[in-house]
This record gives C-alpha cells, sequence and structure tokens, in this order.
C-alpha cells in the first residue's frame, strides 16, 4: 500500500491542490514517506558510544579554584571600571552602595544552584532556555549573552589600555593598546581552557598579594594619620542633603554598581567543563570576595610606590577580564555551532591544545567590530553593557520559572525558595530601570546592537523559509522565467532548500502515545529546518502495540517531513545512545527527548540530548 501511494505521489503532489506557487512546482516541499527498521547495535558502535562518553567525562577538568579564577579576574576588575561612575553620583555614600549591591547576589546564587542541578550544560543561559522553551527564545538569550560577553571584553580591554595611559606615555592611542590586548589574549585563549585557566589563576593569586599589599598599607597610614580625612569627607559631603537626596545618591550608585559584578554571569558558560559538586563554590568563591572587595577598596590608600602597583595590578586583572569573556564566548559559540545556528566550522580545534580557534578568531573579530562601531568610545560599550548585563542576569531567574512551569520532573539536586526568584527579577527591572533614568541614552545603545544581532540569528535559523520567500517572489514574475541570465533560478531555490532540510533530527521516545509523538514532531517543525526525522524506541524485546501505526499516520500529517521509524534492542543509557549517534550520524545535540523524572539514574549532561517536552 504504501509503495502505491507513493507512486501516486510522484505523478500528483499532496500539495497540487493549494499549490501557492502559480507557475513554479511545489514538488520540493513534499519530503517522501518514512520507513520502518530495526537496529541492532555492533560492537563498533558500542565502543565509539563508550569513547565518546569518556571523552565527555575528560572534559570535566576545572576545580572549584581553577574554574572560579577564571570569572573572578572579571568580577574582581569590575571594580576598576565602575569606581569612577559610581562615585559620581554616589560621593562618600558609595562604599554602601557598591555593598548593596553585592548583598543582591544572594538573590541569584540558589537560583543559579538550582538550575544547573537540573540542567548541568555549558552555554547557559542560552542551553537552559532551549530546554525549558522555544529555540527563537533561547536564540535571544544566545543574542544577549554574546553582546554581554564582547562587552566584557572591549570594556576590560579599553580599560586596562585607559589606565595603563594614566601612568605611563603611550607610543600610540588608547585604542591600539586595546587592540593589542585583543591580541595577547586570543593567543592565550588558543592554549586550551586547562592552560587559561591556570594562567588565570596565577593572575588572581597576584591580585590577592597586591590587595593585601595595600590593605596593610592602608591600616598603617590610618594608625598614623587617624580617620581625619575620612570624617571630614563625610561630613561635608552630608551637610544640607536630605533624607530623600541621601537616598537617591544610595540608589544610583546601587544602579551603576552593580555592574562592577559582571563576571558572576560567566561562570554558567562553563558549567559542564567543572567536576562535579564544584558549581556551588564557584559561585561562593565568586561572591564572597566581591562583597569585601568592591565595598571597602575606596577606603584604602596608599602611597607612591604602591599607587604604581595597584595600576599595574588593575591593568593585568582587567586584561585577564578579556580572557574570561573570550573562553566564556567560545563555549556559547560551540553550543550554537552543535545547534546548527552558526556552521559546523566553528567547531575546528587546534589538535595540540583542543582550543576552538574559528570561534576565538570570529568572536575577537566581532568584538573588534563592535568596538570600532562606535569609534573606539568606552562610555558607549560602558552603557550598552550596563543594560547588556542585567538583562542577562535577568534570564536566570526567568529560566527557571519556565523550568518549573515546563519541566517540573527534571531531577534537580537543590531548590529555591520562590523570594529568591522573585526577588532576582525585581532588582534587575529595578537597576535597568534606575540606569536608564540615569542615563536613557543607554536603553538605545542596547537595543541597536541587541537588533542587530536578532536579525543576524533569524537569518541563520529560517534560511529555508527566507529562500522560500524569495522563490514566491520568482514565482510572482512570470518574465523572469524567460530570461537567459534567470531561467534556473526556481530549480537552483528549490535545490537549495532540500539541501539545508537534509539535516537528519532524531526522537527518542518511551511510548507509543500518539498526542506526545505529534508535540515533538510538531516542536520539531516549529524549532528546526529538517525535512527528516527519525522516532527511535529502545526496547528490551516488546515494543509498544501501537507504535507502528501511529508512526504511519504521523508520516501522512507531515507530508514535509520524512518520519522513519527505528527500534533499537537495547538498555536507553548514555553509552547506547552515544553509540547511536554514532551509527546514525546525527550529533546528540539534535537528539530530542522528553523530560525525565525524578528516578532517571544518568544525569542530563552525559546524554547531551535537547528536552522539549514535560
Amino acid at each position: 500500500m504504501r509503495n502505491s501511494e507513493k507512486e501516486c505521489i510522484s505523478i500528483v503532489s499532496p500539495h497540487s491542490s493549494e499549490n501557492l506557487f502559480l507557475n513554479l512546482t511545489n514538488d520540493f516541499e513534499f519530503a517522501g514517506w518514512g520507513s520502518i527498521s530495526h537496529l541492532t547495535l555492533t560492537p563498533e558502535d558500542i565502543d565509539q558510544g563508550e569513547v565518546e562518553l569518556n571523552f565527555f567525562r575528560e572534559q570535566q577538568v576545572l576545580g572549584q579554584f581553577t574554574a572560579s579564577a577564571l570569572a573572578a579576574n572579571d568580577i574582581l576588575g569590575g571594580v576598576f571600571y565602575t569606581l569612577p561612575s559610581v562615585v559620581a553620583v554616589g560621593g562618600v555614600y558609595s562604599p554602601i552602595s557598591l555593598f548593596v549591591a553585592a548583598l543582591t547576589l544572594f538573590l541569584w546564587r540558589p537560583v543559579m544552584e538550582e538550575l544547573a542541578s537540573a540542567l548541568p550544560i555549558s552555554g547557559a543561559p542560552y542551553t537552559y532556555l532551549l530546554n525549558v522553551s522555544t529555540k527563537s527564545v533561547a536564540l535571544f538569550g544566545a543574542a544577549l549573552l554574546l553582546l554581554d560577553f564582547s562587552a566584557t571584553v572591549v570594556v576590560s580591554a579599553a580599560t586596562a589600555a585607559s589606565y595603563l595611559a594614566g601612568e605611563v606615555s603611550l607610543p600610540f592611542p588608547v585604542y591600539v593598546g586595546a587592540v593589542l590586548v585583543f591580541v595577547l589574549f586570543t593567543f592565550v585563549s588558543l592554549s586550551g581552557l586547562r592552560e587559561s585557566a591556570r594562567v588565570a589563576t596565577g593572575i588572581l593569586a597576584m591580585h590577592a598579594v597586591v590587595m593585601i599589599m595595600l590593605i596593610v598599607a592602608s591600616v598603617v597610614a590610618w594608625g598614623r594619620g587617624g580617620m581625619a580625612q575620612l570624617s571630614s569627607n563625610w561630613s561635608l559631603r552630608h551637610v544640607g542633603l536630605s533624607p530623600a537626596a541621601i537616598a537617591r545618591q544610595v540608589f544610583n550608585g546601587i544602579c551603576l554598581g552593580m555592574l562592577g559584578l559582571t563576571g558572576f554571569e560567566c561562570a554558567p558558560s562553563y558549567t559542564s567543563r567543572m567536576k562535579q559538586n564544584c558549581y556551588p563554590k564557584v559561585l561562593r568563591n565568586l561572591h564572597l570576595p566581591a562583597l569585601f572587595l568592591t565595598s571597602v577598596m575606596m577606603l584604602l590608600v596608599a602611597g607612591r610606590w604602591l599607587r604604581i602597583m595597584v595600576v599595574v595590578d588593575a591593568v593585568v586583572v582587567l586584561c585577564a577580564g578579556v580572557l574570561t569573556g573570550i573562553l566564556s564566548a567560545c563555549e556559547l559559540l560551540v553550543k550554537l555551532s552543535c545547534d546548527c545556528v552558526l556552521p559546523r566550522v566553528f567547531l575546528a580545534t587546534v589538535p595540540a591544545t583542543g582550543a576552538p580557534y574559528v570561534t576565538v578568531f570570529s568572536f575577537i573579530a566581532f568584538s573588534a567590530l563592535i568596538y570600532a562601531s562606535t569609534g573606539a568610545n568606552l562610555v558607549v560599550i560602558s552603557q550598552m553593557f550596563t543594560m547588556v548585563w542585567l538583562a542577562v542576569m535577568a534570564l536566570f531567574p526567568i529560566c527557571l520559572v519556565l523550568l518549573r512551569f515546563s519541566r517540573p520532573r527534571l531531577p534537580r539536586a537543590s531548590q529555591c525558595s520562590l523570594f529568591f526568584v522573585t526577588g532576582a527579577i525585581g532588582v534587575a527591572v529595578t537597576v535597568a530601570a534606575g540606569n536608564v533614568a540615569i542615563d536613557p541614552t543607554i536603553a538605545g545603545w542596547f537595543a541597536l546592537y541587541l537588533i542587530i544581532l536578532l536579525v543576524l540569528f533569524y537569518i541563520s535559523q529560517n534560511q529555508v523559509t527566507m529562500l522560500r520567500w524569495i522563490y514566491w517572489a520568482y514565482d510572482q514574475l512570470p518574465w523572469l522565467h524567460r530570461l537567459r541570465l534567470t531561467k534556473g533560478w526556481g530549480d537552483g531555490l528549490a535545490r537549495r532548500m532540500r539541501s539545508l532540510r537534509r539535516r537528519e533530527v532524531c526522537l527518542l521516545v518511551k511510548t507509543d502515545e500518539i498526542n506526545n509523538l505529534f508535540d515533538m514532531i510538531l516542536y520539531v517543525r516549529r524549532n528546526e529546518e529538517t525535512s527528516c526525522l527519525k522516532i527511535v524506541h529502545f526496547h528490551s524485546g516488546d515494543v509498544p502495540s501501537e507504535m507502528e501505526a501511529n508512526a504511519k499516520i504521523l508520516d501522512e500529517a507531515f507530508p514535509e517531513i520524512t518520519v522513519d521509524l527505528m527500534f533499537i534492542k537495547g538498555q536507553f543509557d548514555p553509552k547506547n545512545l552515544a553509540a547511536v549517534a554514532h551509527h546514525l550520524k546525527i550529533p546528540r545535540s539534535l537528539m530530542f527527548m522528553n523530560s525525565p523524572g525524578p528516578n532517571f539514574q544518568y544525569p542530563v549532561a552525559e546524554l547531551g540530548t535537547r528536552i522539549i517536552s514535560i
């Protein structure tokens, strides 16, 4: 029956009665009929699955201190480019503002811990959104993250060059110094994640030594000269200010001081590279030093010799923030490539170190382009950075709300109170509004760069849709079909659309419930440009009675997608799943499944699949 139907289809397309195109065929929209098959995994497949699983586990190379160091240099260096602006609006109340700003991270820590315990996957919060919502929403998060990492790199490099130019006479402009920092840390990042983490740890150790020396010198200076200068500053600034004016100064200082906490959002970007149970400790290691140093930094005093040392330390730590941005962006861009948003070339690595060199160079070029587009204006980049960072931080509690609503069965090691979730969202919104009130142009720069990135992601994700519009426009102009130059365009566009939709995706299913299968295929149709779909069911001997019949129904219901059904005898576990991915030549990032329950015995990260339904 199926063969005869297929023969009929070759004569009359199922879309022929409702063809959108007046002069051209729409046969390319029919994907063909699916098939039903049984697969037995070979020893070679199983061995390859074991190799891939071991490779994943070997990537967990970062302990709590090296993982902390990668982001800590950014979060501790943030104080150097926020202090001037905070002092300008907060005055003597700046230490209070910075301390309160750092306190807000107590809201985010439990939120981020719960998210990572449920989905310990790199590239967060893009990967969180990808597993709890649609791909379009996830790409919005990816755009914010990419802007955040780019702004981290640009602001850190430009501020480091500015600090250096303030102490010595440079033979070149400040923006050239920023470019030199780009180049230097590009090569450092090509040494691989492990070596980069060691460099970051060394810089962090140097920063700790300098801070200890500064604290000791300041205590000695206070002992000799007393607190007269601090008392005088406080008294002079305090005179004539109403309580409302003081509160406004403190609030404005908090709004600007939040930018000094940048780097905290970078740790989730490389979660899967951390050893087990390290992530909560990393968040603690990032938060507590920031809580202390950001608020007391401006109270510390030193002589000329120590001042030079602090400036050198600031330059080095800010440069290390460039490394944080590059490595975090690499994890994100690699995930985007695995999810077919970016070309597969972004996965190319340096054989000796495993560093994704195409990704590194592309991100640095993107950051340099953003820097150049502002005329090397650090103020503009900083304004955009503030809003982007707050938007990224708001994504974490939003992701947790979506996770609890759409994936309530997903296992997790910790669960935070709703107070922390709503509190984090409230703080992010309030501080963002406060920054816009201080300088309304901040929203304009943020919107401009975000829209540009979203347009680029939309084009990348919807190539077939855009080609279909071009095909339609070509169909509406029949006179073009007769011109020698444009005569074969229709066939060329159809071939290109078929080629783009040839990428296979896989649905991992447990039951034969047709409503569940229907919803999963709908997800694929709305989120992936493919015409090739495989439904895979692992079994121990018995298969669901209605699965074959339901697969045929779904194959008929979605003529634009070839629905193949494959039965695999064996246990559903990470090793066998990796073996199937190797056999089918389908990356696990394009394998989708329902949310596992609380009793599921394997970590979600080891599966490497996408969760698309409850």
